[in-house]
């Protein structure tokens, strides 16, 4: 197999030969590269997706163990969600029918910022219900993934060597205050979640703006509940995320304390998703985090 990102059509049509041998391919299309995977679309059916890590081993387990989750996690969704076709562990290759809906990182920023509140409200509801799930259910399936604040501050001052020549003049001091200041309290419950509930993995009807389901569950794990939250502060702002926050249920965390964490990994994640967008070339994700820097750091709402 190669390992090159939009040359990888070859592996695509191999590997479905293999695990699909009746299927004729007529078009095998590049979507995309994120953080974690590339991801290609055949037949405008089916979404074949490779994983980026380069350690084998560690590659072939995740995505067996991947394909394991989403069908636990079909079971606790209240939105739809991948249904693998098949998983090569080996080629670290994750197939699934394509769910219906759009990226709402490829929807038109205006309209997106339209209807935020109201797809961040069925957001809110999902969250309830992976929050609400028992981790005795998910065993083996994910890890706990507790970063202390502290180390998220590192690692954003890091990301902002990367990106300050990009962050708009206004918003430099803000940003330098924010990385200069303490951390929050790191007092919370553990729940499970997605753990990477950006705007590039959440589906959308083009007609209805209702959401059709929610893609990439390769980071999912026992998290604090705020981060979810937090990355919808970032993707869509503050009004969203209080939408968000008012259909969420749960005994065992403080709202209040909940809100303020999710605003402090808005903040570090806008820079984490700067940095990649510069890096990897995708301009989509430069596009958002600057224009989120407006209500992380400049004090307006949108």
């Amino acid at each position: 197999m190669t390992n090159g990102g939009r040359d990888r059509g070859a592996d695509v049509r191999s590997i479905i030969a293999a695990h699909m041998p009746t299927c004729r391919i007529q078009s095998v299309v590049w979507l995309g590269e994120g953080l974690d995977n590339l991801t290609y679309e055949v037949d405008g059916e089916l979404i074949v997706r490779f994983s980026k890590e380069s350690d084998p081993a560690r590659r072939a387990a995740l995505v067996d163990r991947e394909a394991r989750l989403l069908a636990a996690v079909a079971d606790i969704s209240p939105l739809p969600v991948p249904e693998p076709t098949f998983a090569d562990a080996e080629h670290g290759c994750l197939a699934y029918r394509k769910l219906p809906g759009t990226p709402l990182l490829d929807m038109p920023p205006h309209l997106r910022s339209a209807h935020a509140t109201s797809i961040a409200a069925t957001l809110g509801e999902l969250l309830t219900a992976l929050h609400a799930a028992p981790l005795d259910l998910l065993t083996g399936l994910v890890e706990a993934d507790h970063q202390p604040p502290a180390t998220w501050l590192l690692e954003a001052v890091h990301d902002y060597t990367t990106v300050a020549g990009q962050v708009p003049a206004p918003y430099r001091r803000p940003v330098e205050a924010f990385l200069d200041a303490a951390s929050p309290d790191a007092a919370y419950v553990p729940a499970f979640s997605h753990n990477d509930l950006g705007i590039e993995h959440v589906l959308v009807d083009p007609d209805t703006w209702t959401v059709s389901g929610v893609l990439d569950w390769s980071d999912a794990a026992v998290v604090d509940p705020a981060y979810d939250f937090g990355l919808l502060h970032r993707d869509l702002g503050p009004a969203a995320v209080r939408a968000a926050i008012s259909t969420y249920r749960a005994d065992d965390n403080d709202l209040t304390a909940l809100g303020e964490r999710a605003v402090f990994y808005a903040r570090c994640t806008v820079l984490e998703d700067l940095a990649h967008g510069i890096t990897a070339g995708q301009t989509r994700y430069v596009d958002k985090s600057i224009a989120a820097m407006e209500w992380l750091f400049g004090g307006s709402q949108p």
